[in-house]
């Protein structure tokens, strides 16, 4: 079976590093929790601008931000869907996602649901 995975991409201001680790611990918990299979929260490291388009330039990065590159694996796009629908209504995430109290912009975060077609 193959799997389905959400992906995510989202500026986060350097100096709130710690504080958005500390918040995707406890919500990647959460989805665990509920049976997502996998969940992976990644920092740039090597993520220039493009003359393009780029990670920096899709999400406007600000001198004083990074690009989190995030994703969660489900077993399958039905999977993917039960699971996020119990996500949303549980009551630890919704103290958590404050708009006021993220540690990021997120207007500025692009997401999206993918079917997979190779994994090695």
């Amino acid at each position: 079976m193959a799997h389905y995975v959400d992906g995510y991409v989202v500026p986060v201001p350097t100096s709130k590093l710690d504080a958005y680790r500390q918040l995707a611990e406890r919500v990647g918990k959460i989805w665990m929790e509920h049976g997502a299979l996998q969940l992976w929260e990644c920092v740039a490291d090597d993520v220039k601008p493009g003359k393009v388009t780029s990670f920096p330039q899709a999400v406007q990065l600000k001198d004083d931000e990074t690009v989190i590159f995030s994703w969660t694996v489900f077993a399958s796009r039905e999977d993917r869907d039960r699971i996020n629908a119990k996500v949303m209504k549980d009551k630890r995430l919704a103290k958590m996602m404050e708009p006021k109290a993220l540690p990021f912009d997120a207007k500025r975060m692009i997401w999206g649901g993918f079917k997979t077609v190779i994994a090695l």
